[in-house]
């Protein structure tokens, strides 16, 4: 057995609190913070250094908070029924809205690929959306 003193190992011992623990476990901590030591050193060494301003992911990395099952469900259920309200629109109207928000197509970029006025497609998204959202109410 060997006496450790915690508050070398957790910084929120504010004082000293020894206790008794088996060599296995002794043997345990020192690899482990050997193997912490060692990972230090090859990140310096190959300056692996990262800024959270850099833009490459890692703050979105960090602050990823898993979604609660609750939340998946009630997704899964939203994308459910947007799916099932742009099934009830008339094709053109349908085929417009996706080409829009979804594959983010502009209204003029729409307009030229079917080849008519801008103003028509705009007007066709609306009532679109209004349609959709007479559905997403009614059910």
């Amino acid at each position: 057995m060997v006496k450790i003193n915690l508050r070398d190992y957790y910084p929120f011992y504010n004082s000293d609190f020894f206790i008794e623990i088996p060599d296995e476990i002794k043997d345990a901590l020192l690899e482990a913070e050997r193997l912490e030591n060692n990972y230090i050193r090859r990140r310096f060494y190959n300056k692996a250094h990262y800024s959270l301003d850099a833009n490459d992911g890692i703050e979105k990395d960090i602050s990823f908070v898993p979604l609660t099952l609750y939340e998946i469900y009630e997704q899964k259920v939203t994308a459910e029924q947007l799916q099932a309200a742009m099934d009830s629109l008339p094709d053109k109207q349908g085929k417009r809205i996706y080409a829009h928000y979804i594959l983010g197509m502009s209204k003029s970029d729409i307009a030229r690929a079917e080849n008519i006025n801008e103003k028509a497609v705009r007007e066709s998204i609306e009532r679109g959306l209004k349609n959709m959202e007479r559905f997403l109410k009614k059910n």
